[in-house]
């Protein structure tokens, strides 16, 4: 029996390294998109500030272990077969649930998680307790709902109270300082700086002494005590520093300010959310601490009252995790992935926009639209024109256009007022007790600077704020699942025993593996995709190797899935047409990607490329709309079969695939040509298009003759005319996009004289 529990802590172990991993690369948003999308210095040398916060503030986390031993659910009633099973229970939906947010790039919130698991996987045994125990106590004896109301309410507070100081400090620091602010600041810089490093240097010493268990009672009650004189000597010593180093070096106070801000949220973010990574475990290892030492006690007999009290924390463990999370910080690919979601709804300038709009959204931005027309038509002129010249981003825009691809997606002043005012938030939600969540304030905060700094325009705003609303949104439905999931489990485990572990364990570790892969994947293939926009400036060959790669991509991939419809089709095979609707989805997203960013290369082409890219254009352009056509195979295929109507004959097959079979040569011929350069090639192609429009129309003729004849019913017949419609679609775009490589490309010249006539 002790080998089984000594088996079951070893797992624990194995994942909260796992939790650890997932966990940083879900929360790194919170202390790295300040300074990554300011580029206020290397990644490297970020990540190094960053790492060295984590490490210090893995050893102020020893008083914050005590939430994941009694601050959910009442240990003393329960035994310690039950907590075991409920720790593991929390810990195998932690790994899950945080990887499938980091796999799909969306922070949330690891201290909502760990809390509605432990409270779901808590309820599960309380409610099996009192069903199958006489002597039970009530739900409310065993659950400490009270925090778990406490977190409901800090998704809330915190939401609202760290946008609106956003918005307001950022409006404020802006109109101040404006977009070019290089002037200003060597008159207000070191003061400006000494508030922000007083503030955040107020923040380290109380988010530090809050856990630090080195620092006596005595020295926390005299940091409370003289929190007013400790920022006043800050802010003067600051500034102080600030200026004289202004006055003699090249010091970049905003850089300095917002690397500083960097290691503070770190640290905080170590000392506060280590207990949501391996909290669980040393509870677990607490609680096989306790058992040992009874001698020999039943697991199922022995209440685990020991864990009510205080139990040290081994610095080693802190530290071993502080490391495990620095390597994980300088590795995962995920915890990029997650930083560029907060980025892209926070960039300064337009781009691809990764959220559509919905409704809530339109709704809420036409709204404040019109309320700002309102407000800025009652301000005099002379305060609006003064208002507008500060946020006059042509300062920074030329900056941007001068760095290229190493321009920031917004500047150090912003950069430094996000981790101020999230430094300032946390700060006084630790003085006055309230349920505010790291992620949330660092989150919302950015949002609001992003909102008052104009970053969110007309051509972008729709969807940003779709953006923040999934955002919050799963963090809701982080709750929910997290309860969820751990309440079904810890059932699982209970009646299963030791076979249902096993079977969930190996099932969690293979739903990683292959979220992994899938992330690793779709890294690789928007790498690949993107890196052809890397050059500095775009030559015409160079456009229109771009274009054939996604001919060869898109085209490729529709043939194929043209031809598993068709098979599908015939064979009346639902799954196979099933999978090539979910390959068909992945095409319609890649074509999207394309047509959205072919733009983007626009910035990058010399004069004399203008045709050229307005080749490319409209080739993503043609791609698209053959998507929309391909899609108009693929899914009333799907419909027919599902609804079980009557198949297509012999016949009608014969036709469709020997017209597949034509069009797919045409699109391999597209690429061909693009590939080549073939001018011949193009012109062939374009009068072979007849040709092929000639076969679709006589199988057309076929099939008038089969409904003449009622070889046919009503649902083969729209069905086959539906697929003979789409194939000349596809075959009339792919003409189109010769034309437009022959015209603009290969013969330029005869294109200028056609359109003088």
């Amino acid at each position: 029996m002790a080998t089984f529990y000594l088996v079951l802590i070893v797992v624990l172990f194995l994942l909260a390294i796992s939790d650890l991993v997932v966990g940083v690369s879900n929360d790194a948003v919170n202390f790295l998109n300040s300074a990554v999308g300011s580029k206020s210095a290397s990644f490297k040398v970020i990540l190094g500030v960053a790492a060295l916060g984590i490490i210090v503030g893995c050893t102020f986390s020893g008083g914050m272990m005590e939430v994941a031993r009694k601050g959910i659910f009442h240990p003393e009633h329960f035994y310690f077969s039950e907590l075991i099973l409920l720790f593991l229970a929390v810990m195998v939906t932690d790994v899950i649930l945080l990887d499938t947010f980091n796999t799909f790039g969306m922070p949330t919130s690891t201290t909502v998680s760990i809390v509605f698991e432990l409270l779901g996987a808590a309820v599960a045994l309380s409610i099996i307790k009192i069903y199958t125990d006489p002597n039970a106590l009530g739900l409310g004896e065993y659950i400490n709902s009270g925090k778990a109301l406490a977190i409901i309410s800090g998704i809330l507070l915190s939401v609202v109270v760290a946008f609106t100081a956003g918005v307001i400090v950022q409006y404020l620091t802006r109109l101040l300082f404006s977009f070019d602010y290089n002037k200003k600041l060597k008159y207000f810089g070191s003061l400006w700086g000494g508030l922000a490093i007083s503030a955040i240097t107020y923040f380290l010493l109380i988010k530090g002494s809050k856990g630090a268990s080195f620092m006596t009672s005595d020295i926390k009650s005299a940091i409370a005590d003289n929190s007013f004189l400790i920022i006043l000597v800050s802010f003067v010593v600051w500034t102080i520093i600030l200026q004289i180093l202004t006055l003699f070096t090249k010091l970049d106070i905003l850089k300095l300010v917002v690397l500083v801000g960097t290691f503070s949220l770190a640290m905080a973010f170590a000392g506060n959310d280590l207990v949501n990574f391996i909290g669980v475990p040393l509870a677990g290892y607490n609680s096989y601490e306790i058992w040992m030492a009874s001698g020999g006690t039943e697991p199922d007999g022995l209440l685990m009252s020991g864990l009510a009290g205080k139990v040290p924390t081994p610095t080693l463990f802190l530290l071993i995790a502080g490391v495990i999370m620095t390597i994980t910080l300088w590795t995962s690919k995920k915890a990029r992935s997650v930083v560029k979601t907060s980025l892209d709804l926070g960039r300064q300038y337009e781009g691809t926009e990764r959220f559509e709009s919905y409704a809530v959204s339109r709704n809420l931005v036409r709204n404040f639209s019109k309320m700002a027309i309102f407000t800025n038509n009652l301000l005099p002129s002379k305060v609006k024109n003064a208002v507008l010249n500060q946020f006059d981003e042509r300062p920074f825009t030329a900056k941007q256009a001068s760095l290229g691809a190493e321009a920031p997606s917004f500047d150090h002043l912003r950069a430094s007022v996000t981790l101020v005012v999230a430094s300032i938030l946390i700060t006084i939600g630790t003085n006055l007790k309230l349920p505010l969540s790291t992620t949330y304030v660092t989150f919302m905060v950015f949002m609001g600077t992003s909102l008052a700094d104009g970053a969110w325009g007309r051509e972008s705003a729709v969807y940003r704020v779709s953006g923040v609303l999934s955002v919050i949104g799963g963090w809701f439905f982080t709750a929910f699942a997290a309860f969820s999931v751990a309440f079904i489990l810890a059932n699982i485990f209970y009646f299963g025993g030791t076979v249902a572990i096993v079977i969930v364990l190996i099932l969690a570790a293979v739903t990683v593996y292959r979220s992994h892969r899938y992330h690793d994947k779709r890294m690789e293939e928007q790498l690949a995709f993107e890196k052809s926009l890397e050059e500095e400036t775009f030559t015409k060959d160079k456009i229109v190797e771009m274009s054939a790669q996604n001919l060869t991509k898109i085209l490729g991939e529709m043939n194929q899935i043209m031809d598993n419809t068709l098979i599908g089709l015939a064979k009346e095979d639902l799954p196979i047409l099933g999978n090539a609707y979910q390959d068909f989805k992945k095409l319609e997203r890649q074509a999207d990607k394309i047509k959205k960013q072919a733009s983007r290369a626009i910035d990058k082409i010399e004069d004399d490329q203008i045709e050229a890219i307005h080749m490319h254009i409209l080739v993503a352009d043609y791609l698209k709309e053959m998507t929309n056509n391909v899609k108009n195979i693929v899914k009333p295929s799907l419909d027919h079969v599902d609804n079980n109507h009557k198949p297509l004959i012999p016949s009608q097959l014969q036709e469709l695939e020997t017209i597949q079979e034509n069009l797919k040569s045409r699109l391999n011929a597209v690429i061909a040509i693009f590939n080549n350069s073939n001018a011949e090639g193009a012109e062939k192609l374009q009068e072979e298009l007849q040709s092929f429009v000639r076969s679709v129309r006589s199988s057309r003729k076929n099939q008038i003759k089969r409904i003449k004849n009622h070889e046919i019913g009503t649902r083969n017949s729209i069905l086959f005319l539906n697929h003979l419609a789409e194939f000349r679609n596809l075959a009339i775009f792919s003409n189109r996009i010769v034309k437009v490589l022959d015209e603009l490309i290969l013969n330029p010249e005869e294109e200028t004289k056609t359109g003088s006539k």
